[in-house]
C-alpha cells in the first residue's frame, strides 16, 4: 500500500510542478502584455491607474463613513496586488472575429478608461453623503495625476468642513390623540438627542421607530410620510433648532384631513388554494398566525407572521390581505397560504480517495414535507459507498463496503411541554427526531454504528443567533467481527500496550448531551464570504451522567477494567468544550481578509480513561493546518515510529488552530486566497503511545505547526467548491534544520492537496 501510495503522491507532485510553471508563465506573459494595453486606448483617452481617498486634515470619524465606496468608476481589478486579468485581456489581438482575441478577451478584464462624467457624480455622493453627516458644507477636490503611457490616477481630496449640531428638539403633533401617546416616555426613547451631530441617517431612523410604534398599536394608515423635519439654522452658529411635526391623515381623494384612525382586527379567514380543499390541518393556520381577532392592529404581528409560514419547508408562499369595513375601525383579514410540493427526491454521486484508495459513494433521499399536514417533514437517506484496497496483505477481502440509512421527523415547533406555542413560533423553532444505522465491513474487521437523536433548535436576537439543544443522542458502536489475522498481529499484539487502539476497538456505548450557541452578525442562515461580518460558536457537551448515577444507584455492574456497564456494554463518560470565532474584512470591492481561532478541550472522567476515537480532536485537513493531510498532525511533537500517518494515535483531548485567508476575486465565479494556517492537537494525560503528545503551556510555542498556501475556490451562490494547496512552513515533530521546511521545501514531503465543499471558516 505504501508503494502505491507513494507513486501516486509523485504523480499529483508532479501535476503540482507543472501547474505552478504554467502559472509562473502565464504570470510573466500577463506582465509583459500588460504593457502593451495601449493599444485598446484612444488618443484623447486614459486609462484609470488608481482612485483613492485622501483626509488633507484626517478628522478620524471621517474614516467610518468610507467614502472610497462611493467611488462609481474603480482601477481594473488585481490578483494579490497585481493586474492579471488586464494582462489576459491584453494578450488579445485588435481582430475580434478570431476566435482566440474573443476568448482572452472573455477571461479577461477590458481596460478601465477614465470618465469625467462618473467622477464628477462620485464626489458629489461623497459629498451628499457628509452633508447628510452634518458636514452641511462638504467639499470634495478631484485631483488627477495623468501620467505616460496614457495613464491617469485619481485623488479625491475630503474637506468636510465644521460640523453642525442640534441644539433643540421640539414636536408638533397636530393629532391630540397622538400628542398622548408621543408624551415624554417616547422622548426617552428617541434615537435623537440634544448637542448630537445633524444627522440625516439617525433622523430617517426616528421616523422609522415612531412609524413602526405607532404601527404597532392599531395606526394602520399611518406611514413615515406622516413625519417631517424641519430645520432652523442660525447665522453665525453651527448649532440647529429641530421641529419633529406629525400632522392629521388626508385620505386619498379627499381634500380634508382628519385625525389618525386606530384599527382592530374583526374576521379572518383562510382561503383554499382550489375546490375548498385545505392541504394543512386547521390549526396550523392559527398557530403560526399572531393575527388575532379583537386586538388592536400590529404591523409587527402581521410580519411575524409572513415569516412564520415562508420558514415552513411546506408552504410555497403567503399572501395576506386586510379589508377595511366601511365607516368602521375594523379590518378583516383575509389569507392565503400557498402549500409547496409535498415530496422532493435528491441523490448524490462522490468520488473518495482514502490514503491512495479509490472509491465511490451513491446516495438518495426522499422527503414528505407535510407529512401530518402541519409542515412536518419525514426524510430517509440511503447511502452505499464502496473502495477498494491495495496493499493490505493477510485478508481475504480487498475492498471496504458501507452502507448507511437515516430516517429522520422534523417538527416546526417546540416538543416540550410549558413552551407556549407563541414562543415556539417567534423564534423558529424546530424539534428533530432522527434514527440512523452504518454498516461499515472492512478486510480486518466489522463495526455497525446505530444512532438515536432527539434535538431542537430555535433563533433569537433577530436571527442573528442560533441554537441547538441535543437533548438526548445516543450511539451504540458494535464490533461483530474480526479477521484472525487482524486481532493476531495488530489488536492482540500492540493492543496490550496501546490502550487507546484497544478501546477503540471495543464495543461501546456514548449517551451525549449538548448545547450550542451561533452568532452571525449577517443573520443565521446568511453567508459571510467576501462580507464585512463576524461569527462566533461556543458548544458543550456531556456523556454518561445519567447513566453514571442510575448505575450508582442501583449497584450496577462492573467489567473486568473496572467500568460500569449497561446492558452489557460500557459507557463512555466525558465534558467536551468547542470555541470558534470568525472575523472577515472588506478591503474592497474585490479582495477581504479573513481570520479565524479554534479552541476546543474534552475530559474523560469517571467511567472513562479515553475519549471515544469519534470525540478526539484531529489536526490537518482541509478545515485545519492544510500543510498537512487529515489527521496528520499531531499530538504535539509526536512522531510514529515508522514516520507513517497513525490515524488512531494521531489525535488529542485538546485543540488550538488559527487561520488567516487574504482573500480575492479573480474571473467570473472563480476567487482565489492566500493563506497561512497555524495550530496542533495535544493529549491531557501522558500516554505512553503517544510520546511528546501532551500539553505543557512551558513548550506550547516548539509544539504549534505552521503552513502556508494557496487556494481556488469556486462560487456557486448556493454552495462554494474549494480547492487549497498547502505547504509545511514549521514542523513541530522533528528538530534542527528539518524543524523549518519553510527555509528548504520539500515538495514530496511538505506537500498537501485539499478538495471541500464550503469555506474553511
Amino acid at each position: 500500500m505504501c508503494v502505491h501510495l507513494y507513486n501516486f503522491m509523485k504523480i499529483v507532485h508532479q501535476d503540482i510542478v507543472r501547474l505552478v510553471k504554467c502559472m509562473l508563465y502565464i504570470y510573466m506573459v500577463c506582465m509583459v502584455s500588460a504593457c502593451s494595453v495601449n493599444k485598446f486606448i484612444e488618443e484623447d483617452e486614459y486609462l484609470l491607474n488608481s482612485a483613492k481617498v485622501t483626509y488633507p486634515k484626517e478628522p478620524k470619524e471621517l474614516k467610518e463613513y468610507n467614502l472610497g465606496a462611493y467611488i462609481q468608476q474603480q482601477p481594473n481589478s488585481k490578483w494579490f496586488g497585481m493586474k492579471i486579468p488586464l494582462g489576459v485581456y491584453a494578450i488579445s489581438g485588435l481582430d475580434t472575429t478570431k476566435w482566440v482575441n474573443r476568448l482572452f478577451r472573455k477571461i479577461g478584464e477590458a481596460p478601465v478608461i477614465y470618465d469625467e462624467e462618473k467622477t464628477r457624480n462620485s464626489a458629489i455622493n461623497m459629498a451628499r453623503v457628509l452633508a447628510n453627516s452634518g458636514y452641511l458644507h462638504a467639499n470634495v477636490n478631484i485631483l488627477t495625476q495623468k501620467k505616460k503611457k496614457k495613464r491617469l490616477g485619481l485623488v479625491y481630496d475630503i474637506y468636510p468642513g465644521e460640523r453642525y449640531y442640534v441644539k433643540s428638539i421640539s414636536r408638533n403633533i397636530e393629532d391630540n390623540t397622538l400628542d398622548t401617546i408621543l408624551t415624554k416616555d417616547d422622548k426617552e426613547e428617541s434615537i435623537l438627542r440634544e448637542n448630537m451631530p445633524l444627522d440625516i441617517n439617525l433622523m430617517n431612523e426616528e421616523r422609522n421607530r415612531i412609524t413602526s410604534k405607532l404601527r404597532s398599536i392599531g395606526y394602520y394608515k399611518f406611514t413615515k410620510e406622516d413625519i417631517k423635519f424641519r430645520i432652523d439654522t442660525v447665522r453665525g452658529s453651527k448649532q440647529t433648532d429641530m421641529t419633529i411635526n406629525i400632522g392629521l391623515h388626508l385620505e386619498n381623494g379627499r381634500s380634508d384631513f382628519e385625525p389618525h384612525k386606530r384599527y382592530y382586527i374583526g374576521n379572518i379567514s383562510y382561503l383554499s388554494e382550489s375546490d375548498g380543499k385545505y392541504h394543512f390541518r386547521k390549526n396550523f393556520y392559527s398557530s403560526n398566525t399572531l393575527i388575532k381577532p379583537g386586538e388592536l392592529y400590529n404591523d409587527e404581528h402581521t410580519k411575524q407572521t409572513y415569516s412564520n409560514f415562508q420558514r415552513l419547508p411546506g408552504v410555497a408562499f403567503t399572501s395576506i390581505m386586510f379589508d377595511e369595513r366601511p365607516n368602521s375601525d375594523t379590518l378583516d383579514v383575509r389569507m392565503l397560504v400557498s402549500h409547496a410540493r409535498p415530496y422532493s427526491i435528491g441523490a448524490d454521486l462522490e468520488a473518495t480517495n482514502t490514503a491512495g484508495d479509490m472509491g465511490a459513494a451513491i446516495a438518495a433521499t426522499i422527503s414528505h414535507k407535510n407529512i401530518f399536514r402541519g409542515s412536518e417533514t419525514a426524510s430517509l437517506k440511503l447511502r452505499e459507498a464502496y473502495e477498494a484496497i491495495t496493499g493490505l496483505e493477510g485478508y481475504d477481502g480487498h475492498h471496504y463496503l458501507e452502507f448507511s440509512a437515516e430516517a429522520k421527523l422534523t417538527f416546526p415547533s417546540f416538543l416540550l411541554p410549558f413552551v407556549k406555542k407563541d414562543w415556539a413560533v417567534k423564534h423558529n423553532s424546530t424539534s428533530e427526531i432522527s434514527l440512523q444505522y452504518n454498516l461499515q465491513n472492512r478486510p480486518e474487521f466489522h463495526r455497525r454504528v446505530l444512532t438515536g437523536a432527539w434535538r431542537y433548535r430555535w433563533l433569537s436576537n433577530r436571527r442573528r443567533v442560533s441554537h441547538r439543544f441535543d437533548l438526548l443522542e445516543v450511539n451504540y458502536v458494535y464490533m461483530p467481527w474480526m479477521s484472525s489475522t487482524f486481532k493476531e498481529q495488530y489488536l492482540d499484539s500492540l493492543g496490550k500496550t496501546n490502550a487507546i487502539l484497544k478501546y477503540n476497538y471495543e464495543n461501546l456505548l456514548i449517551t451525549k448531551m449538548g448545547y450550542t450557541y451561533t452568532y452571525n452578525s449577517l443573520g443565521a442562515s446568511q453567508q459571510t464570504f467576501g462580507k464585512t461580518a463576524h461569527t462566533f460558536r461556543i458548544s458543550l457537551e456531556t456523556s454518561g451522567n445519567m447513566l453514571r448515577a442510575a448505575t450508582s444507584i442501583v449497584n450496577g455492574k462492573q467489567n473486568n477494567l473496572g467500568q460500569y456497564t449497561f446492558c452489557g456494554i460500557a459507557y463512555a463518560q466525558y465534558v467536551k468544550f468547542d470555541f470558534d470565532y470568525a472575523k472577515s474584512f472588506r478591503l474592497n470591492h474585490n479582495n477581504s481578509l479573513a481570520w479565524h481561532i479554534g479552541f476546543g478541550i474534552a475530559c474523560p472522567y469517571g467511567n472513562s480513561s479515553i475519549l471515544p476515537f469519534e470525540k478526539r480532536y484531529f489536526a490537518g485537513g482541509a478545515n485545519s493546518v492544510r500543510g498537512w493531510s487529515v489527521r496528520a498532525l499531531g499530538p504535539g511533537r509526536y512522531l510514529s515510529n515508522d514516520k507513517r500517518i497513525n490515524f488512531i494515535n494521531q489525535s488529542g483531548d485538546i485543540k488550538l488552530i488559527a487561520s488567516m485567508e487574504m482573500r480575492t476575486h479573480l474571473f467570473w465565479k472563480i476567487h482565489g486566497a492566500l493563506f497561512v494556517d497555524a495550530g496542533n492537537v495535544w493529549t491531557i494525560r501522558n500516554y505512553a503511545d503517544q510520546p511528546n503528545g501532551q500539553f505543557t503551556l512551558k513548550r506550547l510555542w516548539e509544539q504549534i505547526a505552521v503552513s502556508y498556501g494557496l487556494g481556488f475556490r469556486l462560487n456557486m451562490d448556493f454552495f462554494i467548491l474549494r480547492f487549497d494547496m498547502g505547504m509545511k512552513a514549521v514542523n513541530p515533530a522533528y528538530d534542527g534544520k528539518d524543524h523549518y521546511p519553510i527555509y528548504h521545501p520539500n515538495l514530496s514531503r511538505d506537500f498537501a492537496f485539499h478538495f471541500a465543499v464550503g469555506m474553511p471558516f
